[in-house]
């Protein structure tokens, strides 16, 4: 439906519009209904600017200087959503919310101009853009407490859930945040959403709450058209997956702004009274296709969109103001003609703004990771008295060398202990303290409100942990296994990773996502319980991959981690080799040579791992081994071996796989001008690919060899050594560089 037949149907449709009897206005602008005349005046007026600065965004394209056409024209009924709630409630929104954004500007005390402004720039990708900073059209406003979304398939539900969460967490626990104690989240979708995965999870997740009795103040909010791109909505279909237990339904039709208003206003009251999560179900219409470039008679009738047409809600809300006495049809014209100039002269004008020149523009938001930043981060410990009281009066410094399991345990007690917006979460760390004991003991010191189990669903844990982060708490949740990230992995790609860059560093999600993973377990196999495939985190900018052998290095990075998440708004993965959990010896059994005490915090400084730092064993010039994980102690074995038989070989663990530690790395390939990476993972998308291109990219003229493990999934039993890495591999391959 192009944009004239809209706009000629609205002036036609106006113009034939007949004055009703006057009303006050601010009595109620029809009888039956809460909203005044005067809130309905003040609506239309962000309903007319929406649909106009939707022509505008065609217009722009026309001119090549505009760069995004997907629009809310139809869905401007949202501006009651917006109406019914709060300026200080938390809101992520469906990318055709122009309406809202319009609405809640303007309750913010802001002129109507700027909020316009707001979105002729996201248009032109201007620099200058107040959120995304010409990184992409989103909605969102660090003074409107709107959370920019770029998300199209509904992967911010599970975040939105999130934010709920932490509304209600951080008032128990008396912790900062970034919202009042009594907001409520709203977040707004599209009824082809509604069929993700990531959609279903945030019902899922909201509805478990309730049904535990947990407070949980949502209001999911489903714009439906009734139609997907192309691909009908079933009638019927959002209102059958909607009514669920644990969650109130409300209904609306979303181009009636009157009938809007009231179900939104009943909808917002429900959850803000009960602090529980309601489903909004507004009926709306698509107007101009889902794009500038969709041809809408491709795949629909002239009947279905005449029929949209009809119910276009720009329209409705003029024949509420023209039968309430309060406009005449000239009136709503003239202002139409108006707007309309005024919308196109500001679009004119934001096309001469400055936009991103460079790379590094670009990246400048990405969530910071560098080490001259990172390197500056000191972390904290609490009191002696509070650590005292923490680990019941054994300090971990005191006890014996503990293993890596033991690490990674008291580390988070030290920090449970100095940040009190921290918790730690995710499936059996409670009661049970994880499948592997890492957790134990923590929810009995600290209390259920700062450690306990969640739901079993990838995408909820880490929905609750972005929408935490997001609140300024600082989640650590844990994925159980390696191999259950991937089934949320886009939560940290697509939400995580991006929240930074298109908000400008105004949202920051801190984030450390602990993740048992890696093989060589012994007696528990198998893929789900065995998986190295870390390829798919590697190609997300400004995310930092943690990946500690050591029970010092651990210690020591895990704190760099909270320290940068906590202070930077780092997103980080810290990765957990589960074979080495409760590994004690090195060579011999018995040696204690896998064991590490626990620095004290007047140490800590000293110990301390910046990211992006290698960290080498042995002073070998004959042989460089890199390697890193399980890797490393298989490395360090051989190595040994090696030194036996007259080789001088060192070792590089790693420690970190993003950012890589390329200074290191080419500082100890080349003392000894050969070098062999040894990595566990898969031939193809492994660490070891990327190692090689950095040598080589910097121009190293030596030797380079690798072993990997195969590219298998990884199978039950004694199988297993027949695809993984081994240190024989790892000796074999040495000795044809040393000879």
């Amino acid at each position: 439906m192009a944009r004239d037949t809209v706009e000629t149907h609205f002036t036609q449709a106006v113009a034939t519009l007949k004055a009703g009897v006057p009303r006050d206005p601010a009595r109620p602008v029809r009888d039956g209904t809460t909203l005044t005349g005067e809130q309905c005046l003040r609506l239309y007026r962000r309903q007319l600017d929406s649909r106009l600065l939707d022509i505008a965004a065609r217009w722009l394209r026309e001119q090549d200087e505009g760069f995004y056409t997907i629009g809310s024209a139809g869905h401007e009924g949202n501006a009651a959503v917006a109406a019914a709630l709060r300026p200080q409630d938390p809101a992520l929104l469906h990318y055709r919310s122009g309406a809202f954004y319009l609405t809640r500007s303007e309750q913010a005390g802001r002129l109507p101009e700027q909020g316009i402004r707001d979105v002729l720039m996201g248009l032109t990708a201007s620099a200058e853009e107040p959120i995304a900073g010409g990184r992409h059209k989103v909605f969102g406003h660090p003074d409107l407490a709107i959370i920019p979304q770029t998300s199209t398939i509904a992967s911010h539900l599970p975040r939105a859930v999130g934010v709920a969460f932490a509304i209600e967490r951080a008032h128990a626990l008396e912790a900062t945040s970034a919202w009042p104690h009594d907001a409520i989240t709203v977040c707004s979708f599209g009824d082809a959403s509604l069929n993700h995965a990531s959609a279903l999870s945030g019902f899922n997740t909201a509805a478990y709450a309730t049904y535990q009795g947990q407070s949980l103040p949502i209001l999911f909010v489903c714009e439906d058209n009734g139609i997907g791109i192309s691909v009908r909505t079933p009638k019927g279909w959002v209102e059958a997956a909607a009514r669920r237990p644990g969650i109130e339904y409300f209904a609306a039709d979303g181009c009636d702004l009157a009938d809007a208003y009231d179900a939104a206003r009943r909808a917002a009251e429900y959850v803000r009274t009960h602090r529980s999560p309601a489903f909004l179900h507004l009926s709306t219409v698509r107007l101009m296709g889902h794009a500038g470039s969709d041809v809408e008679s491709a795949y629909r009738t002239q009947r279905e969109i005449k029929s949209d047409l009809e119910r276009d809600p720009l329209v409705t809300t003029a024949r509420l103001l023209v039968e309430a006495g309060l406009l005449t049809a000239e009136q709503l014209l003239k202002d139409y003609e108006s707007a309309r100039e005024h919308i196109l002269r500001i679009a004119l004008e934001t096309t001469r703004s400055p936009r991103l020149e460079s790379a590094e523009e670009v990246m400048a938001t990405i969530a910071p990771r560098r080490a001259d930043m990172i390197a500056k981060i000191s972390p904290v410990a609490a009191e002696t008295s509070v650590r005292e009281k923490a680990f019941n009066g054994t300090l971990p410094e005191t006890e014996k060398p503990l293993t890596l399991s033991q690490a990674i345990n008291r580390t988070l007690a030290d920090a449970l202990a100095v940040y009190p917006e921290m918790m730690v979460f995710g499936e059996d760390v409670a009661k049970k303290g994880g499948v592997y004991g890492v957790t134990r003991g923590l929810q009995k010191r600290f209390g259920p409100g700062r450690v306990f189990d969640t739901l079993l669903d990838e995408q909820a844990v880490l929905g609750l942990a972005l929408g935490a982060g997001v609140s300024q708490m600082l989640p650590v949740p844990e994925i159980q296994y390696l191999a259950y990230l991937h089934n949320a992995l886009d939560q940290i790609r697509g939400e995580a990773a991006t929240l930074s860059f298109f908000s400008q560093g105004s949202y920051r999600n801190p984030l450390v996502v602990r993740v048992a993973g890696y093989a060589y377990q012994k007696g528990f196999g198998g893929h789900f319980h065995n998986d190295n495939a870390i390829g798919a985190l590697r190609d997300i900018p400004g995310l930092v991959i943690a990946s500690p052998s050591r029970p010092d290095d651990a210690a020591a990075m895990l704190r760099t981690c909270l320290a940068a998440a906590r202070t930077e708004g780092s997103v980080c993965v810290y990765l957990e080799p589960i074979a080495l959990y409760h590994t004690r010896d090195l060579f011999d059994e018995g040696d204690g040579g896998w064991l590490s005490a626990y620095a004290p915090p007047s140490r800590w400084a000293e110990t301390h791992v910046p990211i992006g730092r290698a960290r080498s064993y042995g002073d070998g010039r004959d042989l460089t081994i890199v390697t890193y994980g399980n890797g490393l102690r298989m490395s360090l074995r051989a190595a040994v071996r090696l030194t036996q038989e007259g080789f001088s070989c060192r070792v590089l663990d790693l420690r970190w796989l993003a950012p890589l530690p390329v200074e290191d790395l080419l500082r100890a390939a080349e003392l000894t001008g050969k070098v062999l990476i040894a990595d566990e993972t898969r031939h193809t998308g492994s660490i070891s690919e990327a190692l090689i291109a950095a040598l080589v990219d910097a121009g190293f003229t030596g030797q380079v060899a690798r072993v990997t493990s195969s590219d298998s999934f990884i199978p039950l039993g004694d199988a297993a050594n027949l695809v993984l890495l081994s240190e024989e591999e790892i000796e074999e391959a040495a000795r044809k560089l040393l000879v």
